[in-house]
């Protein structure tokens, strides 16, 4: 979170949910839930407000650009039924191309690559340093090497690459929101 708050530029691919910076309300307090069942309320109340605290560099006076990448997975797997998945998608519509932000979906058929199985998170900071951060499910390391860095940023470049445009992203993204079902009759 402080690398985040001191960074120009967010790159991060998301192989399995959204990412932090994001994430809705409803789709955060779903995924903590679903992480520890047994959390009490106060506990998740706690989880969602510093989550949605990380998102406030978005709206300061000079937010930091972000580029996301998205494995198609991330938009498959709901999490706190189709009203929460249908706002989370929704938000990645409004993102998917503006003044400071980038979505693009990597499709299921593009197949594998270097980054399956974790995060990528890639920044530039204010005093122009490279890093890198990836994350698995319990695990999280660093990266300043500058060749580690760079073989993660060719790892990138070549997802972003062969992802959808932005546009055909936000089209994909709003066909998926259009075959959710529609909880008012189920």
């Amino acid at each position: 979170m402080e690398l985040e708050a001191q960074a120009r530029l967010i790159e991060e691919y998301a192989g399995q949910i959204v990412p932090g910076l994001v994430q809705t309300e409803g789709y955060a307090r779903a995924l903590f839930e679903m992480f520890d069942p047994k959390a009490a309320s106060e506990k998740i109340d706690e989880l969602v407000t510093a989550r949605m605290s990380r998102q406030t560099l978005l709206s300061a006076e000079f937010p930091p650009d972000i580029s996301l990448i998205l494995d198609e997975a991330v938009l498959r797997r709901t999490f706190g039924g189709p009203t929460v998945m249908h706002a989370q998608l929704s938000r990645l519509v409004d993102l998917t191309l503006t003044p400071t932000s980038v979505v693009q979906v990597l499709p299921f058929e593009h197949g594998g690559h270097a980054l399956v199985g974790g995060t990528l998170t890639l920044m530039t900071l204010d005093n122009g340093a490279h890093v890198a951060y990836e994350e698995s499910i319990s695990t999280g390391t660093l990266l300043e090497d500058l060749a580690a860095v760079s073989a993660r940023r060719r790892a990138y470049d070549l997802l972003r690459a062969c992802a959808l445009s932005p546009s055909d992203t936000a089209t994909f993204i709003r066909s998926l929101m259009e075959v959710l079902p529609d909880e008012r009759h189920t």
